[in-house]
């Protein structure tokens, strides 16, 4: 996964005003076009540099948030039986999903720093972000679904792969 124009390319004035844009509350804004290209290329970003750190560290050693043990204990008794090598974006985002997730995120509000910001999930772990395996999330539940995926190794595909080609 590899950017060509990412934030780098708004140089230092163009990123600053980028990173002022994006602290405003939500409302402030609307559906304003700008702004919904902006938190795509931070999403974009945050997925890039995700898949290079599992992609080069053992993701067993990963540490997310001071809260792993937390997240994961609570999202394993929360959703003791989703299948995480694969999601099904229904368990994810159908109305009946939303409302078992609302419970589980919104207990980590003021706890996990941007937990309800939109970032991109991989639904097939061993894959790397491309437009048919990834999904809008919120940061916790990618935090919850990748914590989970680097304790059960999971996500130890991506990393093999990487290091047997090097």
């Amino acid at each position: 996964m590899t950017s060509s124009n990412g934030l780098s390319s708004l140089g230092p004035e163009g990123a600053s005003a980028a990173a002022r844009a994006l602290s405003l509350p939500a409302e402030s804004y609307g559906n304003d076009e700008r702004l919904e290209a902006m938190w795509a290329m931070k999403a974009y970003n945050h997925a890039e540099v995700y898949f290079n750190l599992i992609s080069s560290v053992d993701p067993k050693f990963l540490k997310l948030t001071k809260m792993d043990d937390e997240i994961y204990t609570k999202f394993r008794e929360t959703f003791r039986d989703l299948d995480i090598k694969v999601l099904d974006p229904e368990l994810l985002k159908s109305a009946e999903a939303k409302e078992r997730w609302r419970p589980f995120c919104n207990c980590y509000e003021g706890l996990v720093e941007d937990f309800n910001f939109g970032t991109l999930l991989r639904l097939d772990c061993r894959e790397d972000y491309t437009q048919d395996n990834s999904i809008f999330a919120t940061r916790i539940q990618f935090f919850a679904v990748e914590i989970a995926r680097n304790r059960e190794g999971l996500n130890d595909a991506v990393f093999s792969a990487k290091s047997s080609k090097s």
